[in-house]
């Protein structure tokens, strides 16, 4: 991944347009490198999650042109690559796993981000009705390895509508998002053996995936 990595970080010196054009074939051979990573990546982890048959890279890979309509910052492209491997595609809700390239901020991660008010509904239904499933899950060796907890982004202060403060899940309950975060170094995503890496912490993911995928019946 060092292509993509060097192209990136030339990037964010130099985010314009006039630069982007005049590097095209740098951008292009950056491009293929990710997403020979994101096959990669995807072949290591249908091992374990076999709802990604059929996955194509293309169908997960993010666009590099940003959406600067609402942003203060106008420049126009991402200083990163992502690809939302799951089952779908990028564009579906089901519950996967993402993987951020971007030098010194890469990242691999995981879950369900913002479900819609119906998602989200099931899913704290699910947690008042198995909580200590749910627990379990978090509790998992791997998985307190890699990810320490359930990310407190978009965490709601008090109890959500239909629950009480007392609730002895409250603290889950008040998620808003369900992800997890494994930070990485740009050494670990250009080793050779990255992709069996990011299998092994998505393995890892996995348990918390299928629970949340049971309250979308889609497991």
């Amino acid at each position: 991944m060092e292509t993509t990595l060097k192209f990136l970080k030339q990037l964010a010196k130099n985010n314009r347009k006039e630069w982007f054009d005049e590097n095209r074939k740098s951008y292009e051979a950056a491009k293929a490198e990710f997403e020979k990573l994101v096959a990669a990546v995807i072949a290591k982890s249908l091992s374990f999650d076999p709802q990604l048959a059929g996955l194509e890279p293309k169908n997960c890979m993010f666009r590099i042109n940003k959406d600067v309509r609402f942003s203060k910052d106008k420049s126009p492209y991402k200083t990163n690559m992502g690809a939302s491997i799951a089952p779908g595609g990028k564009k579906s809700m089901v519950p996967g796993y993402y993987l951020h390239v971007e030098p010194g901020k890469s990242f691999l991660a995981g879950g369900c981000w913002q479900p819609m008010p119906e998602a989200l509904a099931a899913i704290r239904q699910e947690i008042d009705y198995n909580g200590k499933e749910f627990r379990k899950i978090l509790s998992a060796k791997a998985f307190k390895t890699y990810f320490g907890a359930l990310s407190e982004e978009g965490k709601l202060k008090t109890a959500p509508k239909g629950y009480e403060k007392e609730h002895p899940d409250i603290d889950l309950l008040q998620h808003k998002s369900f992800i997890v975060v494994h930070d990485l170094t740009d050494a670990q995503v250009a080793d050779k053996n990255f992709p069996a890496y990011a299998a092994k912490v998505f393995n890892a993911m996995l348990p918390m995936n299928n629970f949340l995928r049971n309250t979308m019946d889609v497991a």
